[in-house]
């Protein structure tokens, strides 16, 4: 069982998991445990379900929140996630650009630290396109 970051290549794919609504935050297998930190700072919540294997662990953004507040959440944790020096992808229907460029001002002008410190990205993330999956 994979998952859409481990899919695509990269630290974070933000995602609306079909038939539900819910707005998921994969991470690769493996992620390191401040990457995971730093998610459940952002506001979003973690799961995880053990297994005889492998433990597999992902982010929901809070289902308090209303559609456009979560979006504004997620899209707001970018350029944090971004600045502390991970890869995410994020689908077109769960971002908002205004929150994220108010969320990378407010990084650029020290008003929110960031986890690594180093300056935040010029443009918006790359959107992947939602992975095939084959058996």
């Amino acid at each position: 069982m994979g998952n859409r970051a481990d899919e695509c290549g990269s630290d974070v794919e933000i995602y609306c998991k079909a038939l539900t609504g819910t707005i998921h935050a994969d991470t690769r297998t493996g992620a390191p445990e401040q990457l995971l930190d730093l998610l459940d700072q952002l506001g979003l919540e973690r799961k995880e379900v053990r297994t005889a294997g492998p433990v597999y662990v992902w982010h929901e953004v809070p289902e308090r929140l209303g559609p456009d507040e979560q979006k504004r959440l997620v899209s707001r944790a970018i350029p944090a996630v971004l600045t502390a020096g991970y890869k995410v992808n994020c689908t077109p229907d769960v971002f908002d650009e205004a929150a994220y460029q108010q969320a990378a001002h407010e990084i650029r002008s020290g008003q929110r630290r960031s986890a690594a410190g180093h300056p935040p990205p010029a443009a918006a993330p790359a959107c992947c396109a939602p992975s095939r999956r084959t058996p």
